[in-house]
């Protein structure tokens, strides 16, 4: 039976991961084209320490609940929902509302648990997997051959990234903060990786493709590596932006390159993006990932789990950046 209220974390005012305070809010009502799920595991991400500052604000009509990724059991369904039941467990990307004991998720962007795998490993997926297929393999087109460049390679999505780069036959370089952060990321599979705290990048990467460039550059830094990223892009490259850690503004830029080696600057943000764009991205990795989690070619990459209750704890960690890979929070 459904309760009529859950426990979720609140957020009266933004602030300090002290601001967030363990409340009780009513369970939200299915609506159709929905699926309520019973969370048992959330996934802690970038995005919520930005929402929390109030730098970040949910999209029109999304939940104001911190959480962008949950895992558990379905409890109810609404109207038009085929694909999914009952009792089915399941991991998703939600809009909003993950750090709750309830939370109401677009069926077009829910996945099964992949076989063998539990909870906290479930929650440990959506977002960061939503986020590198979509901008390393759609938007950045990266294959079979090519050479990828990751900034922040021992992050949930730089994890990530090496994995599924290295599954589909890159070769992948990244940068990280500190030797051992570099060790986990050669261990998943990186060719080189790149301390930038007494390496530059761009002489490493130079010297890695023999003075060509990698084919794509996945960056969450921003304007601070701008003119680098250009640099250490190949003919065709492709500069793929997620994040400014660094800054958005990038003074006195050159932009010859962009013109000299035909080179691409994109980028985007999924919090935004239209249902039925998540949902084709749901597809593809049910499609070409979710075998290879099953496999156990590709897993995800969990450095803490967090009792709910401790959700100050969680985003004090991901804001130390000391972390590699991801930060779990377990409701059950």
């Amino acid at each position: 039976m459904i309760p009529a209220t859950m426990s979720l974390i609140d957020l009266p005012s933004p602030g300090a991961p002290d601001a967030m305070v363990l409340s009780t809010g009513p369970v939200p009502e299915v609506t159709p084209g929905h699926v309520l799920v019973h969370v048992q595991a959330a996934g802690v991400n970038r995005p919520d320490v930005a929402q929390r500052k109030g730098e970040y604000p949910p999209p029109p009509g999304a939940s104001p609940i911190l959480g962008l990724e949950v895992a558990g059991e379905i409890v109810s369904v609404g109207e038009g929902v085929t694909r999914f039941a009952v009792g089915d467990r399941v991991c998703g990307l939600a809009n909003g509302g993950g750090y709750a004991q309830y939370c109401l998720l677009p069926q077009g962007q829910v996945l099964p648990w992949p076989k063998g795998y539990d909870a906290v490993q479930a929650a440990a997926l959506p977002e960061t997997f939503f986020t590198v297929w979509a901008n390393v393999f759609d938007i950045g087109r990266l294959k079979k051959g090519e050479t990828l460049l990751v900034h922040g390679g021992s992050s949930g999505i730089g994890t990530t990234a090496i994995q599924l780069a290295k599954a589909f036959g890159a070769k992948v370089f990244v940068t990280a903060g500190s030797d051992d952060k570099c060790k986990a990321c050669i261990d998943l599979g990186a060719e080189r990786a790149i301390n930038y705290r007494n390496e530059d990048f761009q002489a490493v990467i130079k010297t890695q493709t023999d003075g060509k460039g990698v084919d794509v550059i996945l960056d969450m830094v921003g304007a601070a590596y701008f003119d680098r990223n250009l640099s250490s892009l190949a003919r065709n490259g492709r500069l793929v932006i997620i994040a400014f850690l660094l800054g958005a503004v990038a003074d006195r830029a050159n932009l010859t390159p962009i013109l000299t080696k035909r080179l691409t600057v994109t980028g985007s943000t999924l919090r935004p993006r239209t249902a039925d764009e998540k949902m084709a991205i749901r597809d593809g990795l049910l499609r070409d990932v979710w075998p290879l989690l099953e496999a156990g070619t590709v897993a995800p990459v969990i450095h803490d789990i967090v009792p709910f209750a401790d959700v100050a704890e969680a985003h004090r960690l991901m804001e130390s950046s000391t972390h590699i890979g991801k930060i779990i929070l377990k409701l059950i």
